[in-house]
């Protein structure tokens, strides 16, 4: 890596990670569209292609901590651009959550006739999920992660680090807690993808979400696998913050599907289209 101390800029290796994310990135949705209208056996090639994805992003964020942690590349001004960076992705994937909304919001408010003006359509409204079960669970869950994780932040900047690392544990525990309440609820669900609109809209939406925190857990996990090996201090630790704020990221869009789709999603938006 060169860094221009006169222009604050910095060049990194060549690397092949990015090409590899890109060329992953792009073949997994053809696989798993594939499986959707009955190839089944693509299925297999889209779990692979996600381990792929997981091996070659782990990779990267091995060389991103080494430039960082160890040759000390990442400068006062850099951080400030990578702070940056991140608003911007995190933005990108607001962005990404409110066109999925925005479809639930138009089919409901909008009902047509292949749902026989209807929301959701009689085939599955007596099967709708109960919001004050299993989701109610799960937001509870997932807002006490979001609370352990601000503690760790907060002791991290006072440089408590072992006191740090303990919630950070308590955060990984909450998170794939979440996962398993949500994955029961799936196969506990008396409904799927396929039924009709709302079941389509509420698998997609609930789904991504699932989706997202996986990715935040496996972020929690590589921080706190960096808290044990000293590598944040009080003035050092964006890794730590970055994944703090896609996790209170993942926190505030369950709290609208929770309220939108758990709540908003059935009898409420009927008493409001009468």
């Amino acid at each position: 890596m060169f860094i221009d101390n006169k222009n604050l800029w910095h060049f990194v290796n060549y690397s092949p990670w990015p090409i590899c994310v890109s060329l992953i990135s792009g073949v997994l949705p053809f696989t798993l569209v594939s499986f959707f209208i009955g190839g089944t056996g693509n299925l297999y090639w889209f779990f692979f292609g996600f381990f792929a994805l997981f091996c070659v992003t782990l990779f990267w964020f091995f060389d991103i901590n080494t430039e960082s942690a160890r040759e000390g590349y990442h400068l006062d001004s850099i951080q400030i651009l990578v702070r940056k960076s991140m608003a911007l992705f995190i933005f990108s994937e607001v962005m990404f959550f409110f066109g999925f909304f925005w479809s639930f919001f138009w089919a409901s408010f909008y009902p047509t006739l292949d749902i026989e003006v209807t929301w959701p359509s009689d085939a599955i409204y007596d099967l709708v999920l109960d919001p004050l079960a299993l989701p109610f669970i799960n937001t509870i869950i997932l807002l006490l992660s979001g609370f352990t994780l601000t503690l760790a932040h907060l002791l991290i900047n006072y440089g408590n680090i072992q006191l740090a690392l303990s919630f950070c544990f308590i955060t990984l525990f909450l998170a794939f807690s979440f996962i398993f309440v949500q994955g029961f609820e799936y196969f506990s669900g008396s409904f799927d993808i396929s039924d009709s609109v709302y079941g389509t809209e509420f698998y997609i939406c609930t789904g991504f979400h699932g989706f997202h925190v996986i990715i935040g857990a496996i972020f929690i996990f590589i921080i706190t696998l960096r808290i044990m090996k000293n590598q944040f201090s009080r003035s050092h630790h964006f890794g730590f913050e970055a994944s703090a704020w896609y996790w209170h990221f993942v926190d505030v869009v369950w709290l609208y599907l929770f309220v939108m789709i758990y709540f908003l999603g059935d009898d409420l938006i009927e008493q409001l289209t009468l």
